[in-house]
């Protein structure tokens, strides 16, 4: 089972300039070290920090996965040149890439206690990291699909940042909901799924 560390908490607020935000960020310890969504370009040095705080370095990374294509989760997957990326509904490593039908709802497989499986919405590739924990049981690490933990009572927040999907998104987070026990939302702290949702 896994260590869920979350590295950065996401965060989104619109300004007179535009839109600021950036992607939670979030290492699975465990069996195969996975990091889910990688920052903007921009925050290197931070998460390389982060990750050395943890007793990982960039080359103990055996998986990134990016909940999806946008800028801001996928900014520093150039540090881990010893891992396989699954990018949205995309799996390489260097110059090969895979064939995999998350289109046809196959979800992939890492290991024992950690899956990607596609829950499309926010954009159409979406995917989402289901991992089972030693102390939270089954958590969700979602990008997009769930913006923060408000958007559960207040259903414009996701619908003001996706793209045109809303029955898609609300399928797939109906899904998430009823599965797992704790959700790492795109732009929000981890939080703990209300009773009610089961």
């Amino acid at each position: 089972m896994y260590d869920v560390i979350v590295l950065f908490d996401g965060y989104s607020e619109n300004t007179e300039m535009g839109s600021c935000a950036n992607c939670s960020c979030v290492l699975l310890k465990g069996k195969d070290n996975i990091i889910v969504d990688t920052l903007t370009p921009w925050d290197g040095e931070k998460l390389q920090q982060k990750l050395w705080n943890n007793d990982i370095n960039c080359e103990d990374i055996k998986y990134v996965v990016c909940t999806h294509g946008h800028s801001d989760h996928t900014g520093c997957n150039y540090l881990f040149s010893n891992a396989k990326l699954i990018v949205g509904f995309s799996i390489s490593s260097r110059d090969l890439y895979f064939d995999h039908d998350f289109a046809g709802g196959k979800p992939y497989i890492i290991n024992e206690f950690v899956k990607v499986i596609p829950t499309p919405g926010h954009t159409l590739e979406d995917v989402s990291v289901i991992v089972e924990t030693k102390d939270r049981g089954l958590v969700a690490i979602t990008g997009d699909l769930f913006e923060k933990e408000q958007d559960l009572s207040d259903d414009s927040l996701w619908k003001s940042v996706g793209s045109g999907h809303d029955d898609m998104q609300q399928e797939n987070r109906n899904k998430i909901l009823k599965q797992v026990d704790w959700i790492v939302p795109g732009h929000g702290p981890m939080f703990k799924v209300p009773d009610h949702y089961k």
